[in-house]
């Protein structure tokens, strides 16, 4: 790694430093993961929170100051998971904001809950504590979803989609992940064989491929941005197999490839266009470099080509 990008990296915000240190340095720093929530975009998120503990006029309103993605967006920054009112709050939404089939359905004008919103609340729920009663039926929802080719779509009750969505396979990837790291036990096992089945899917796709013509999916797969809220590109994606353990599967390569591509002479990534909609703080400038798209870079390259260079 090149040390004046680390030492760039370093000068960010405490939620880059955090991770920076952790992830590319090999340092737990507990003290600076307390920074989160008392400096920087941590603590303007935590500041925007209305009297009742929430954000946004509702659960999912308005994209994307609303609670769904506030918390998410706050597990992502690895704020300290005990941060008071937050583990409360996800139980009051695990009460409230269910559908009849035990997902969560933010649009009750809609009888099926949202397979990608699922995923998503399975990922904080469990990276703030919930207890484990409350998850079981978002487990079962997201077990019951499952698809032919091994991953998931949102629209598969909803407009009888037969093909599985890159969107929704990696939100609910992440929260099979978290929910295994941290330690939940029911359906475990079956939640695991659903992530190692929706990999699969995904790497059939090289990432961003058409399993059929070889054709890229979207161009939008190929120009990661930082948070990607609930869609999918491939450096979300090869984050999503370094975190899960995933050994190096040549179906990776060309991911990484363009991954690697994007990195500009200096060693830095820029940041992807934002998606329109209302949001609580901006925390890097589309389009110029960013430290949060050139430390999930880092920590992906840094798993998947050092072993191969040494090897």
């Amino acid at each position: 790694m090149d040390p004046e990008v680390v030492a760039w990296l370093l000068e960010g915000d405490a939620a880059i430093r955090y991770q920076t240190s952790r992830d590319l340095l090999g340092r737990e720093r507990p003290e600076l993961r307390r920074r989160i929530a008392r400096e920087g975009w941590g603590a303007a998120l935590l500041k925007a929170r209305n009297s009742d503990g929430a954000w946004g006029r509702r659960f999912y309103q308005p994209k994307w100051a609303c609670t769904h993605y506030t918390l998410l967006d706050l597990k992502s920054l690895a704020i300290n998971p005990a941060v008071p009112g937050i583990r409360s709050l996800v139980e009051r939404i695990a009460r409230e904001e269910k559908g009849c089939d035990g997902g969560i359905n933010p649009a009750r004008s809609i009888a099926q809950s949202e397979l990608c919103v699922s995923g998503m609340f399975l990922d904080y729920a469990c990276y703030f504590g919930t207890p484990p009663p409350a998850l079981a039926s978002v487990v079962d929802f997201v077990l019951a979803e499952r698809m032919p080719d091994g991953g998931f779509n949102c629209c598969r009750n909803r407009q009888g989609a037969r093909h599985s969505s890159m969107h929704t396979t990696i939100s609910v990837l992440e929260g099979i992940a978290s929910y295994s790291r941290r330690g939940y036990a029911y359906r475990v096992d079956e939640l695991l064989g659903a992530g190692d089945a929706a990999r699969e899917f995904l790497l059939r796709h090289r990432l961003f491929r058409s399993d059929r013509t070889g054709e890229v999916i979207h161009p939008g797969f190929l120009k990661p941005t930082f948070p990607p809220r609930w869609r999918y590109d491939v450096l979300r994606a090869l984050d999503h197999f370094r975190a899960a353990g995933v050994p190096f599967d040549p179906r990776l390569a060309d991911a990484l490839s363009v991954v690697r591509g994007r990195r500009r002479r200096d060693g830095r990534w820029r940041g992807g266009a934002a998606y329109p909609g209302e949001v609580h703080l901006t925390m890097e400038t589309p389009g110029k470099p960013s430290r949060w798209i050139t430390l999930i870079g880092l920590r992906v390259l840094r798993a998947y080509d050092e072993p191969q260079a040494s090897g």
